[in-house]
């Protein structure tokens, strides 16, 4: 994503090798792409940072010739070392106001909310977009906790004005539901990854978001 490119969160699409079956992160992001996926989180927990970096350069080959955004969860070393236009933090993470002090001017910093006051404070303090999650129940997080709904992601439209995803529990079946309740995009990881046809199914999803925010008057 170069600098004049606005970002665009509507099919932000989260890597992962074990529930893609064994797929690498860059494939599975270069075949998220293919299918329209608009911004790419690389999550991995288990891989070294030297590996992590390594990965992230490789997908940021990808996204920067897409002209898409690039996001590395949780760790904004990481994300600096391999040139991600961005991170994402959870509430156990480095504090977005600590990471903002710490990245280069138009680095993306998202941050996961569970609660209405989680979404403020992030706002407050330097967030770009907020994650509200879990929408619906999941099983491709352990400790993703119990679905908080989608009046949470009303509420939380109207509380900020930074961009807001929801992700959890979201497939082709209720993608739209989500995006009428206020959300600007979706994060998906199984409802793409664990798919036979990674492109195929983020087309599907991608194809569901635009007709539903075309609907309510969003200028693509």
């Amino acid at each position: 994503m170069s600098p004049a490119t606005p970002m665009d969160l509507s099919l932000y699409i989260v890597t992962d090798e074990v529930l893609s079956g064994g797929l690498p992160h860059s494939v599975i992001a270069r075949r998220a792409v293919d299918g329209g996926a608009t911004a790419i989180q690389l999550r991995d927990k288990t891989l070294s940072s030297r590996e992590l970096v390594r990965t992230g350069k490789e997908i940021c080959s990808i996204t920067r010739r897409a002209g898409i955004t690039f996001i590395v969860n949780d760790r904004l070393d990481v994300a600096l070392a391999c040139g991600a236009d961005g991170v994402h933090l959870g509430q156990g993470d480095l504090r977005c106001d600590t990471a903002r002090q710490l990245a280069p001017p138009g680095f993306v910093i998202g941050v996961s909310t569970g609660t209405l006051e989680e979404a403020v404070e992030a706002e407050h303090a330097g967030a770009d977009y907020v994650a509200v999650s879990p929408v619906f129940s999941t099983g491709s997080k352990s400790n993703a906790g119990p679905g908080q709904g989608l009046a949470l992601v009303t509420k939380i439209r109207f509380a900020v004005r930074i961009p807001v995803i929801a992700i959890g529990g979201i497939g082709p079946g209720n993608a739209g539901q989500v995006i009428d309740a206020g959300a600007d995009g979706i994060s998906v990881i199984s409802a793409v990854v664990s798919q036979p046809d990674i492109a195929a199914a983020a087309r599907r999803l991608a194809g569901i978001v635009a007709v539903r925010k075309s609907a309510r008057g969003d200028r693509s």
